[in-house]
């Protein structure tokens, strides 16, 4: 098939989003389809720049900045930039070629214009991969109310939803929020579509534990966004009640809204058992999880929506159980006890995190094989072979 694939995410950005959509489209050639990928673009000197990588095309299109500004430009230029990409795409070399199929991933939610525009010049299907559901996290979370600016959102959403033939969310519980949808909005078939990775290309990493405070202890990384929707005080909490296990530590890899304070509060407390870094190369993170004995999945006790973090497929790959501190019935902590690829609380209560880390722990002295049963369920149910596959079948 000849397919476009509309982001706002991709390498050399290091988001778990950029690092899946490099892998979608590299999945989706090495099975032989034709893929051009559209990428707004802020600091291009022409309309559009256009490269070969690794048999695809991308394509950047000129359009506002959306990252690393204001709350009020953001929403301006992520509105703006559908409109802005699709003239930047007129002046470029594939403005006149016709697609069998459109994909497209949310977030943003902005992207519902060009996906329309696109399908209906190609009398073609369009496929959505949502991975957020905004802005309605941002209302469980506080961060948004009820009034003009969520009704502006959810009135953005819900046109990108009826923009698609099909949509594609991450986990079965959020397909109860598009049935309750569907009796408003005439919207397309729901299914679900399990978030991939591709092996990692094993790149040295560049931090080495064993020459930092941490060295010797047994280390539960954090990787990934360090946001307000991860709720990561908690885990600062966790290490403050293990401050005197000196077999035990904590490390932080990542950026994010909230990393500064994070990292501040951990110094303000003395803590010597947490240790905070920059991101790193995704293909770094297989030797930097070598050094540790279990990944930390974390997200806010507020949050209603379905949720499985690119981060647990990274430790499932990597065959590194999961301690997760999730919001309550959220399809992770059934996977988790399902398939024992780790430890899970729903509480949120610090007594009993504490007690479900401290229980890992010994479960590792012990010599509790953690390590063949996550390998197996990232190629069971993670591959990105057969996120491709479906993505392709649904298309046809």
């Amino acid at each position: 098939m000849k397919l476009v694939l509309i982001a706002d995410a991709f390498p050399p950005m290091r988001t778990s989003a950029a690092v899946q959509l490099r892998d979608l489209t590299r999945e989706l050639v090495r099975q032989g389809h034709q893929v051009t990928v559209l990428l707004p673009a802020n600091d291009l000197e022409e309309s559009w720049g256009l490269i070969e990588h690794e048999g695809a095309r991308i394509l950047r299109l000129a359009s506002p900045k959306t990252k690393d500004v204001g709350y009020v430009r953001r929403t301006i230029g992520e509105w703006l930039m559908p409109y802005a990409m699709m003239h930047s795409l007129q002046k470029s070399p594939v403005a006149s070629e016709l697609w069998d199929g459109v994909v497209w991933y949310s977030p943003s939610i902005f992207h519902g214009p060009l996906v329309r525009a696109l399908k209906t010049k190609s009398e073609c299907k369009s496929y959505l991969i949502i991975r957020d559901i905004f802005p309605e996290w941002a209302l469980d979370l506080g961060l948004m109310r009820p009034g003009l600016a969520y009704s502006f959102f959810t009135r953005i959403a819900r046109e990108q939803y009826q923009a698609a033939d099909i949509i594609g969310v991450q986990s079965p519980g959020n397909l109860g929020y598009f049935d309750t949808l569907s009796e408003k909005l005439a919207l397309g078939r729901v299914e679900v579509l399990q978030n991939w990775l591709s092996p990692p290309a094993s790149l040295p990493c560049p931090l080495r534990l064993d020459v930092t405070p941490l060295a010797g202890r047994k280390v539960f990384v954090y990787a990934g966004n360090m946001g307000v929707a991860q709720g990561l005080d908690l885990i600062i909490e966790l290490a403050d009640a293990l401050r005197d296990r000196k077999d035990i530590g904590f490390l932080f890899v990542g950026r994010g809204s909230e990393a500064g304070r994070l990292e501040a509060t951990s110094k303000d407390r003395g803590l010597d058992n947490v240790l905070f870094y920059p991101e790193i190369d995704p293909d770094e993170i297989s030797g930097l999880y070598a050094q540790c004995v279990a990944g930390i999945v974390c997200l806010d006790r507020r949050l209603k929506s379905h949720n499985i973090p690119g981060k647990f497929l990274t430790y499932m790959q990597c065959g590194l159980p999961s301690l997760a501190i999730v919001n309550q019935d959220n399809d992770l902590a059934e996977l988790i006890r399902t398939e024992r690829v780790g430890a899970v609380c729903e509480t949120h209560d610090i007594e009993a995190v504490t007690q479900l880390c401290l229980a890992m722990v010994e479960q590792l002295d012990n010599g509790e094989l953690f390590a063949d049963r996550c390998r197996s369920l990232f190629h069971r149910k993670f591959s990105v072979s057969q996120a491709a596959e479906q993505i392709v079948v649904a298309l046809g």
